[in-house]
């Protein structure tokens, strides 16, 4: 009986040995991965100050405590994080990869897998490029705010008028600089008032805006796009059509339409291309 007491005291040792050596392991793991989710601060101090392209040493950007401001006067400064050895940046939080890391030397990896090589700066002049606290928003507009058109329809005289103004309404657009880092420009959107006269009585008058045309385009590029131009098109028996781009700043991309205004002062709009 005493031989089977002293078996059990045995496998009841070994057992709560077992147990917590697992423990150990498992706690060890879960401070490995907070440890991994913990930023660097001693990384995040070393990147304080400007950096230039090694090669070209122009310069790429400033970081002055969790932010990164860029030289030209468009673009969103933007907040980071290092997480272990990835630089996260923005809301987006876009990632890159660090390859190497000294106080004056900073390479990564850009979203195409390319590395990036920076140094930091020493040149007291530099610091000029900086001197904006905040982008300015560019305007997106034709040449001619105002247009002032005749036409002649059926023997009668018809006055299309068009003016187009600049909002303080700001749009985003996203895209990458040259090294492949992130950037954000900010734009003004465009309210555009159009106006149809037969003689001195007036068929039509409104402002337009980009909204109006989401049943034609989809929010998600209305959201990023501004609302370009609309200049007069042609008049037949439907009556007024006037040609309207809603457009990516500085892009490709654009939505054409057509807008319609009959001789009784009705509007509808339809797609032309994307």
């Amino acid at each position: 009986m005493l031989d089977n007491k002293k078996q059990m005291a045995v496998v009841f040792m070994l057992l709560s040995a077992v147990a917590v050596s697992l423990l150990t392991v498992g706690c060890g793991r879960k401070s490995e991965a907070a440890a991994d989710r913990m930023e660097n601060v001693e990384a995040k101090a070393m990147l304080q100050g400007i950096w230039a392209d090694e090669i070209s040493e122009s310069i790429v950007f400033k970081i002055e405590g969790d932010t990164i401001f860029y030289p030209d006067r468009t673009s969103r400064p933007a907040r980071f994080v290092i997480i272990g050895d990835t630089l996260v940046m923005g809301e987006a939080q876009v990632k890159y990869p660090i390859v190497k890391h000294t106080a004056h030397l900073f390479s990564f990896k850009n979203p195409n897998g390319d590395v990036v090589r920076l140094v930091k700066s020493s040149a007291p002049n530099d610091t000029i490029a900086f001197v904006h606290d905040s982008p300015e928003p560019m305007t997106v507009s034709p040449q001619k705010l105002k247009t002032d058109t005749v036409v002649v329809y059926g023997g009668e005289r018809y006055h299309c008028y068009i003016a187009v103004n600049p909002t303080t309404y700001k749009v985003v657009r996203t895209s990458y600089n040259n090294d492949g880092v992130k950037v954000e420009n900010v734009y003004y959107d465009n309210i555009i008032h159009v106006s149809v006269y037969h003689g001195t009585r007036q068929l039509y008058s409104r402002d337009f805006n980009k909204q109006m045309y989401s049943r034609l385009v989809p929010e998600t590029f209305l959201r990023r796009a501004v609302l370009g131009h609309m200049e007069f098109g042609k008049v037949d028996a439907r009556g007024f059509h006037f040609n309207s781009t809603i457009c990516i700043p500085d892009g490709d991309s654009c939505y054409l339409l057509d807008t319609q205004i009959t001789f009784d002062g009705e509007m509808s709009m339809e797609l032309i291309e994307y």
